[in-house]
């Protein structure tokens, strides 16, 4: 009886201290189980919440590119426009092209050279950016923006002859309508990152509660063993000196 109770208050003394009351699978298998489970998935809701704010990191330089090209846009049209005016000399057509190709060239820069942890952003190169937002690897699929000047169709844009502003519109419509599903992902990344925020505080609550240890109940029921550790050997102590005087009258 004795070792018995020796073993149980060993085992509170090792509960106590790690602040497990689950410490292996003998302690509680199905508790066990059911917590490690709990453990995967919160890993996963963290690892998917990482991935997306990465993705809402790599959409934010982007968006920040497309501002810069918009402006360079804005320039090519003004620029275009003061182009348009009858009193222009073919010299002042030739040093507005050569504004227009300083901006052209700004645009190419851009679309070529924007990259989020080497990746291309702008040169379509990158397509369409997975983002394993969900415990299980899935997740948004998140159209990235194609710049180049050829897909914006302004390659080659020259105002000292025949030239059409429309294109120059155009252009601008299409980064204005990359930069709005940016935005709309960055949207939803955010609330993605949110939600995997939140659900991960739920499981490693539910973790918590299967595994984690009651200290004060588990400190109450580790005295109450060593006070009947000490009772039991007192009263161990009490039978042998008992058993002893019988002995001796015998």
């Amino acid at each position: 009886m004795s070792s018995i109770s020796g073993i149980n208050t060993s085992l509170n003394y090792g509960n106590i201290a790690s602040g497990k009351r689950i410490q292996g699978a003998a302690d509680d298998a199905a508790g066990l189980t059911i917590a490690k489970k709990l453990e995967t998935q919160n890993k996963g809701l963290r690892a998917g919440e990482e991935n997306m704010g990465a993705a809402k990191a790599a959409l934010t330089v982007e968006d920040g590119a497309l501002g810069g090209i918009n402006e360079y846009l804005q320039k090519i049209r003004e620029l275009s426009v003061k182009a348009m005016n009858g009193t222009n000399s073919d010299s002042d057509l030739q040093a507005i092209q050569k504004d227009i190709d300083g901006a052209l060239a700004g645009i190419k820069d851009l679309a070529k050279g924007t990259e989020f942890n080497t990746k291309k952003l702008l040169d379509g190169s990158m397509g369409t950016m997975e983002t394993a937002g969900n415990p299980d690897g899935t997740g948004m699929k998140i159209q990235m923006a194609d710049a180049t000047l050829e897909s914006l169709g302004i390659e080659g844009y020259n105002v000292t002859g025949k030239f059409d502003i429309g294109a120059i519109d155009n252009a601008i419509n299409k980064v204005n309508e990359a930069r709005t599903t940016a935005g709309a992902s960055m949207n939803a990344l955010e609330y993605g990152m949110n939600y995997n925020s939140n659900a991960a505080l739920q499981q490693t609550s539910a973790q918590s509660g299967i595994e984690d240890l009651d200290i004060g109940k588990a400190v109450s029921e580790q005295k109450k063993n060593e006070v009947l550790d000490e009772y039991r050997i007192m009263m161990q102590k009490k039978q042998m000196e008992e058993e002893s005087i019988v002995t001796k009258m015998l």
